[in-house]
């Protein structure tokens, strides 16, 4: 009987360690996400095509540990080891996973246009506005990811945000309709506010999955579930 209550609590640890280290991977996720989207909109606007094409292959790594995490939880969804509290964490990850990945795309095109020189060719009111959509993306990813760390619902915040952002998108669109750039110009420039219109959209879908996991977290999966500090 010592023995079988030995084993059962090994494989709680087990469990216990297995759903940290997801958790370490999706904070991870959020930051790299972060950093393509701000540096693309650097890269862009700056006409840095070499670190352009450095941030757009480095969607790669994304996509991988994409791959790895999503593994990792449908194996561990498929053991009886796993309780429901656990259940509920690894299904919202699952969820947020293509949302996080999706957004890591976002950011490789926009790297894209910046390698193809796109910046130095928009108008300058162009130039300010996708500047103002590079900053309102960030601070809603840094909001969002910032949320996922700490277990705390930011969605109201966020879609404000995302309003804001939208209300660029239309605006950056007046201005691409105006005339003011050659038409391939400002086909592309249509692309980049599409893009950092969508990757608002992803933003405010995350924050929306992380206060519906944060509601079930005051005793569950989720709020136990977490890094240690460094």
């Amino acid at each position: 009987m010592a023995r079988r209550v030995v084993v059962e609590m090994s494989n709680t640890d087990q469990v216990t360690e297995t759903l940290e280290h997801i958790d370490r991977e999706v904070i991870k996720l959020f930051a790299l996400v972060g950093e393509g989207v701000a540096g693309a909109t650097h890269c862009l606007l700056d006409g840095d095509r070499e670190a352009a094409r450095v941030l757009a292959e480095s969607d790669e790594t994304i996509d991988a540990l994409y791959r790895d995490v999503e593994q990792l939880a449908q194996s561990q969804l498929a053991l009886r080891e796993t309780g429901p509290d656990e259940l509920r964490y690894l299904v919202a990850v699952l969820r947020m996973l293509p949302e996080l990945e999706r957004s890591g795309d976002l950011a490789e095109h926009v790297s894209r246009r910046a390698v193809r020189g796109l910046g130095v060719e928009l108008s300058p009111r162009a130039r300010g506005l996708v500047e103002q959509m590079g900053e309102v993306a960030c601070d809603m990813w840094r909001a969002t990811a910032d949320a996922y760390a700490d277990r705390a619902p930011v969605a109201d915040e966020v879609e404000e945000l995302d309003d804001e952002l939208d209300e660029l998108h239309v605006t950056l669109t007046a201005e691409i309709a105006s005339g003011s750039m050659p038409l391939p110009v400002a086909i592309e420039a249509a692309l980049v506010a599409r893009f950092y219109e969508r990757f608002g959209d992803h933003a405010v879908n995350l924050a929306r999955r992380i206060a519906v996991m944060v509601g079930r977290a005051t005793t569950g999966a989720t709020e136990r579930f977490r890094p240690t500090p460094t």
